[in-house]
């Protein structure tokens, strides 16, 4: 019995002895953790931002606007928070060179939001070249060549009301905060809410979609989608500019700085460097940043005289200009 015991362990050793490669081979591979990840990474933003899956040509959330309320924005940080850890476990040096680069791309990437997270940029979520008084130009970038896709619009047409009212709440806390935007820049708002005001909905960015459908719908099918496109429009959208406008005027306009520059931030300095790291994707500072483009001023600026020179002009840069301008 001692005897059989004792060949039992002896090959119970053996096997514990081939596990460690065993284990060597069904370890997960970096290479595959870090493409699943990119690719987990991909679709929740697509579903994190449904207009830029429209503009993309992903016509999964077709029938949605991205969610604008804090308590989303919070989500999506705490997400990226999380995501950065799920990235670095992911065992860099095993890597490719090619794939390193990558990682190291969507680690700053990562890294950058968060930390802008707290200047609370988000409070601030309009301006002169995009928001919600544009929302409209969507549908240029849309397909619509089937049943679902004019369907798909009119729920974004019938979800857009409540979408203004979150964004103006959103507002209403940068108010608050002191995170808004210039006066000058703002007041070029009132005008682009009032193309939104329609008399008529076919009038509307909003009904473009549905002055044109392909033969295949059905004229039930077309009539049902124009009307309730006019509704949406009449008794919806239009009112729900009419008084985001108001709130516009009478509370965020007046609460917006006066001066420009970020420098009026509650943290602006901090706010501004931020701004400029993220921007140039470098580590530098503003006046850092500020002496480089001195530098360069200077450099160009030598140049053209040489070339000035070169042709023989007599005369300013100033001249010199003008001459290559009217020549």
């Amino acid at each position: 019995m001692k005897i059989r015991l004792r060949c039992v362990s002896v090959a119970f050793v053996a096997f514990v002895a081939s596990v460690p490669s065993s284990r060597a081979a069904t370890s997960p591979d970096p290479t595959k953790q870090l493409q699943e990840f990119f690719n987990t990474e991909w679709e929740w933003s697509l579903k994190e931002s449904p207009g830029r899956a429209s503009n993309l040509g992903d016509r999964r959330y077709n029938d949605r606007w991205d969610d604008p309320t804090l308590p989303a924005i919070e989500a999506r940080h705490q997400h990226r928070v999380d995501a950065l850890k799920r990235l670095r476990a992911i065992p860099q040096e095993a890597l490719s060179a090619n794939d390193r680069i990558n990682y190291e791309i969507f680690e700053d990437e990562l890294n950058r939001a968060i930390e802008a997270e707290r200047f609370r940029f988000y409070l601030a979520p309009l301006d002169q070249r995009g928001g919600p008084q544009t929302a409209d130009e969507l549908a240029s970038s849309l397909r619509f060549t089937t049943l679902k896709d004019y369907e798909d619009w009119l729920a974004r047409l019938q979800s857009f009301p409540k979408r203004l009212d979150q964004i103006a709440d959103v507002m209403r806390e940068g108010i608050k905060a002191r995170i808004v935007q210039p006066k000058i820049v703002m007041s070029r708002i009132p005008a682009q809410l009032d193309k939104q005001i329609v008399a008529k909905p076919e009038d509307s960015g909003f009904f473009k979609p549905f002055r044109k459908f392909p033969a295949d719908i059905s004229a039930s099918d077309q009539q049902r989608l124009i009307e309730g496109a006019k509704q949406a429009i009449a008794d919806g959208i239009v009112p729900a500019f009419v008084k985001f406008k108001a709130f516009f005027e009478k509370d965020y306009l007046p609460a917006c700085y006066d001066g420009v520059g970020l420098w009026q931030h509650p943290d602006g300095e901090a706010a501004y460097a931020n701004r400029a790291r993220f921007y140039t994707t470098t580590k530098l500072t503003p006046q850092q940043i500020h002496d480089i483009g001195l530098k360069e001023v200077e450099r160009i600026r030598a140049e053209m005289e040489k070339i000035k020179e070169k042709v023989g002009f007599k005369g300013t840069l100033a001249e010199f200009f003008g001459f290559l301008r009217t020549d």
